[in-house]
């Protein structure tokens, strides 16, 4: 595993940044009592405790009027709005993240106690006053795609972003360098290979049926009748 260091200072820009989104590396522990996914077997990303998440000055970073997009597991969520409003911001909507097959099905293939996830929330806030910009208005609340590996979100995110909100940018625990954004987090210049294994059917790619069509006999929701998510 990695070693844990104190988090860098954050980027800064003249005036603050109009736009963040942030992907924190959430800690919970299972329904064993265990931290996840720290275990070294599971070395997938090192993860940080809420109240280290919620002192991370972004308030100071930020511009007078700004957005933030802020993901958040689902068992998570009165965490997420306890980190936004620490940030400074006051939640008003969210985007939710449908985890798609090749078919256009639900993606089954997801963890949960009390019922199998197949979607993460973005919850989206603003601080002090700012509506999206006018594409937004015909923007629907959801992203549908499929997933890639271990923890890493839709790039769709990004045009979706861009066109609803303004900026100068900041991505908060990046993965990887995007071209006209600012980014920050320990994989965030490219030459940190990320953790997270790519298993067979989660290698992206477009969605080549009907999602109408997914209801058939032969498209099961829970995936039975395609277990290679193929």
């Amino acid at each position: 595993m990695r070693q844990e260091l104190p988090p860098p200072p954050l980027p800064t820009v003249d005036g603050g940044f109009a736009t963040i989104l942030a992907d924190p590396p959430w800690r919970f522990a299972n329904r064993t009592g265990k931290v996840a996914p720290e275990h070294r077997r599971l070395d997938r990303y090192s993860t940080m405790s809420l109240d280290d998440i919620c002192a991370l000055p972004v308030d100071q970073h930020t511009a007078c009027n700004a957005h933030l997009y802020l993901w958040v597991p689902n068992a998570l969520l009165p965490e997420g709005l306890t980190v936004m409003e620490s940030w400074g911001f006051r939640y008003v909507s969210n985007i939710v993240w449908a985890k798609r097959r090749k078919d256009g099905g639900p993606d089954g293939r997801g963890v949960g106690f009390y019922f199998r996830n197949v979607t993460e929330l973005i919850l989206f806030g603003v601080k002090g006053s700012l509506r999206t910009l006018s594409p937004a208005r015909s923007q629907v609340n959801m992203i549908e795609t499929r997933k890639r590996e271990h923890s890493r979100k839709p790039d769709e995110q990004y045009d979706l972003i861009e066109r609803c909100s303004p900026g100068p940018y900041l991505e908060l625990f990046a993965r990887y360098p995007r071209q006209g954004w600012s980014v920050w987090g320990d994989e965030a210049n490219g030459n940190c290979p990320p953790r997270g294994r790519v298993h067979k059917g989660y290698t992206g790619g477009a969605i080549e049926a009907d999602p109408a069509n997914w209801l058939a006999d032969d498209h099961k929701p829970d995936g039975s009748n395609n277990p290679a998510g193929e």
